[in-house]
């Protein structure tokens, strides 16, 4: 039942036609404007949820920072649902210092990483490792496979790299939240 055929039942008996053209046109746009705030106020619920958000998708991503800079670097277009859930990551998202949290922030991109830590080298240490001093333990490395390599052609201006490689939105992600005091390096294959 429309608001329009609730508002004609609200009449007083016998005192107003309904069906008086000018009754009937009164009620049918009072109902259409509550049939109007009816929708929004169903809009709402859906707003309110990062998950199904759609008008008030720019104002969450404002509110928490999004998109990344480094998705912007990138160059990458993320379509509504992939906006919607990197709201939904970035809200959850608890942070870390462990190699846990990269391995995690990495896949969350696409990416498949491991990571290797250094610490000074003692005289117990066995001969595998390396020889390093004690800088060497705010050091880390991040493994990748090696996805994103452009090589030089003919038709490249001749001021363009004969090669390059790396992933931008890979290395920047983990350079953002990597600790201040730590040194990151990139290694691919």
């Amino acid at each position: 039942m429309t608001h329009a055929e609730l508002l004609g039942l609200l009449l007083p008996p016998g005192s107003v036609d309904p069906t008086n053209p000018a009754v009937a046109a009164e009620l049918a746009a009072e109902g259409n404007a509550l049939d109007l705030a009816m929708g929004y106020a169903d809009q709402l619920l859906l707003e309110m949820d990062p998950r199904t958000a759609s008008a008030t998708l720019g104002d969450w991503e404002r509110v928490y920072g999004l998109p990344e800079s480094c998705i912007c670097l990138a160059g990458v277009t993320q379509s509504i649902t992939e906006r919607r859930a990197a709201l939904v990551a970035k809200e959850a998202m608890q942070g870390g210092q462990n190699s846990a949290f990269y391995i995690t922030l990495a896949a969350n991109l696409g990416y498949a990483i491991t990571i290797t830590e250094w610490r000074p080298y003692t005289t117990e240490m066995d001969t595998e490792y390396g020889v390093t001093d004690e800088p060497w333990q705010f050091v880390w490395q991040v493994n990748s496979a090696l996805n994103t390599v452009r090589d030089m052609t003919t038709n490249d201006d001749t001021e363009m790299a004969t090669a390059v490689w790396g992933n931008t939105l890979l290395e920047c992600t983990i350079s953002r939240y990597k600790p201040a005091h730590t040194y990151v390096i990139f290694a691919y294959s």
